[in-house]
C-alpha cells in the first residue's frame, strides 16, 4: 500500500468514524439543548468551555508530541506510553485545583459548580486515553481509533436519551460523560494490549524534564487555541448569564460540527508529514498544496450555504425557543472557513518542528480575542462574541499563513487565485439554486446543493490533473 493509498484508507476510516460520531453529537446538541432549554444547555455549554480551557493543563502538549516522535521511532511507544501515564496524573490534579478556583472567584451557584466538577472528571478520563490513542494514531491504525469515538458517541447519546426518558436533572447529563470516558479508557487499553502488548513498566525520571520541555510549545497552542475558542462563553456567562450562553452554544456547536472535516484529515496526515520532514520536501510539498486547496473547495461553499440556511437549520434543530442564535451562526460559520483555509499551515508547521510559532501567534489572537469581547460582549451580547471570534480566526490564519511563506513553503499566488476563483462561481451558483428552490425539505436542499456545486466546479475545472491523478492512485487496490 503506497503513503496515498494509506493516507487515503486512514482519512476514508476518520472520515466514515467521523461523520458517525458527528451524526450523534447532532443529535446530542439537539435533544440536550431542547430539553434542557437555554438556561440548562447553558449551564452544560459552560463546564464543556471551562474543561476544554483547562482540560489542557492535563496533557500540556504530550500526546501531540508523543504522535510526532512515536511515528518517526516506534520503538518509543512504551517509553512514552508509561512515563506520560504517571506525568499525567500531577498535572491531574493541577487541572482539578485551577477550576476549583475558578469557579470559586466567578461566584457559581452549587450546581453550575458541580457540573463543571463532574465534566473535569471526564477531561482527566479522556486525557488518559488519549495517550493509546496517540499510539493508534502515530502507529496508522485509525481504525481502532474510530471505534472508540463511534463507542464515546453511542455512549453519550444513549445517556442522554436516558436523561430525558426518565427527566433527569442537568448534573445527570453531565455524569454521561464521565461514564462514557470512563468506558472508552477501557476500549483502548484493552485494544492496546490485545494488539500490541502489555506496557513494560519503566520509568525514565531522565526523561521527564526534556518532553515536556518540547511538548510545552504543543501544550500552549492548544491552551492558546481554547481561550480563543471558548473564553467568549465564560466572558457571557459572567456578563450575561447561562441563558445567554444557551443561545451562543446552539450556533457554536453547529459551527464545532464542521470541524470533523479538517480533524479527520489532520489526524491522517500528521504523522505522515512528520515523516516527510525527513525524508522528501517535495512530497511534503505535494500534500500541504493539495492539503490547502481542498479546504478551500470545502469551506467556502460551507459559508455561503451555511449563511443561506442559517434560519431553516437553527428552527429545525433548536426550534423557535433558539431563533436568537441564527444571527450568531451565519457569523461563526465563517470562523470555520478561515480555519479551514489554515489547516493544511498549521499541520505544516507542527510537522516541521515549528510548532513554538504558532504558540506565539496564537497567544497573541488570544490577548486580541479577549480585549475584543470584553469591547464587543456588553454592547452586543452573543453576536458581539461572534464578532470577535472570527476576527481573531481571520487575524490568526492570516498570520500562520504568512509566517509559512517566510519560511519557504509557499503557494503561488496564481494558483491560490485561480482556485480561488473557480470556487467562487460554483458557490456563486450553488447559492442562486439554494435562494430559488429555498421550499424545499432541508436535507433534500442542501444534498442538492452539493451536488450543484460540485457539478459547477468540475465545469469550470476545479478539478485538475493532479487531483485525478490522486483519485485514481486512492481507489487503486
Amino acid at each position: 500500500m503506497n503513503t496515498v493509498q494509506r493516507i487515503a484508507k486512514n482519512t476514508g476510516v476518520m472520515f466514515v468514524s467521523q461523520i458517525l460520531t458527528y451524526v450523534l453529537g447532532f443529535f446530542i446538541t439537539m435533544y440536550t439543548g431542547q430539553y434542557l432549554g437555554a438556561n440548562g444547555f447553558g449551564i452544560i455549554s459552560l463546564a464543556l468551555s471551562i474543561t476544554a480551557i483547562f482540560g489542557v493543563f492535563v496533557d500540556m502538549g504530550l500526546s501531540t508530541l508523543m504522535i510526532r516522535e512515536t511515528a518517526r521511532n516506534k520503538s518509543l511507544s512504551n517509553k512514552y506510553i508509561v512515563n506520560l501515564a504517571l506525568m499525567k496524573v500531577p498535572l491531574s490534579i493541577l487541572t482539578f485545583g485551577s477550576i476549583a478556583l475558578l469557579v470559586y472567584c466567578f461566584h457559581y451557584s452549587p450546581m453550575v459548580a458541580n457540573v463543571i466538577y463532574i465534566i473535569t472528571l471526564s477531561v482527566i478520563l479522556n486525557s488518559f486515553s488519549g495517550i493509546l490513542a496517540a499510539i493508534f494514531q502515530s502507529h496508522e491504525k485509525m481504525e481502532y481509533l474510530s471505534v472508540n469515538n463511534i463507542l464515546n458517541s453511542i455512549l453519550i447519546f444513549a445517556g442522554v436519551l436516558i436523561g430525558i426518558h426518565y427527566q433527569f436533572s442537568v448534573t445527570f447529563f453531565a455524569l454521561v460523560y464521565v461514564i462514557a470516558n470512563a468506558l472508552s479508557l477501557i476500549y483502548v487499553g484493552s485494544v492496546y494490549i490485545w494488539k500490541f502488548s502489555m506496557p513494560k513498566f519503566e520509568i525514565d525520571l531522565s526523561f521527564w524534564k526534556p518532553t515536556i520541555k518540547e511538548a510545552w510549545s504543543f501544550g500552549l497552542i492548544g491552551l492558546s487555541g481554547n481561550l480563543y475558542t471558548y473564553i467568549d462563553s465564560i466572558m457571557l456567562s459572567v456578563f450575561q448569564g447561562t441563558e445567554v450562553v444557551g443561545l451562543y452554544s446552539a450556533a457554536y456547536r453547529l459551527m464545532l460540527v464542521t470541524l470533523f472535516i479538517p480533524t479527520t484529515i489532520n489526524t491522517a496526515v500528521f504523522p505522515v508529514m512528520s515523516r516527510f520532514y525527513n525524508s522528501s520536501r517535495e512530497s511534503l510539498n505535494l500534500m500541504y498544496e493539495r492539503y490547502f486547496k481542498y479546504m478551500i473547495i470545502v469551506g467556502i461553499p460551507m459559508g455561503v450555504g451555511t449563511t443561506i440556511l442559517a434560519k431553516s437549520i437553527i428552527l429545525l434543530i433548536f426550534k423557535s425557543g433558539y431563533i436568537e442564535s441564527v444571527g450568531a451562526l451565519q457569523i461563526l460559520i465563517w470562523t470555520m472557513v478561515f480555519t479551514f483555509i489554515g489547516a493544511s499551515f498549521v499541520q505544516l508547521l507542527q510537522s516541521i518542528n515549528k510548532q513554538l510559532i504558532i504558540t506565539k501567534i496564537s497567544i497573541i489572537c488570544v490577548i486580541i480575542n479577549i480585549l475584543l469581547n470584553l469591547v464587543l460582549i456588553p454592547r452586543y451580547s452573543f453576536i458581539g462574541a461572534s464578532i470577535a471570534t472570527l476576527l481573531t480566526e481571520v487575524i490568526l490564519v492570516s498570520y500562520i499563513i504568512s509566517t509559512s511563506y517566510k519560511l519557504g513553503y509557499k503557494i503561488e499566488h496564481k494558483i491560490v487565485l485561480k482556485d480561488l476563483a473557480r470556487v467562487i462561481v460554483a458557490s456563486t451558483v450553488m447559492s442562486i439554486f439554494l435562494l430559488h428552490f429555498h421550499y424545499l425539505n432541508l436535507f433534500l436542499l442542501i444534498i442538492m446543493g452539493i451536488l450543484v456545486y460540485f457539478a459547477a466546479l468540475y465545469i469550470v475545472g476545479g478539478i485538475d490533473d493532479v487531483d485525478r491523478d490522486l483519485i485514481k492512485q486512492t481507489l487503486k487496490r
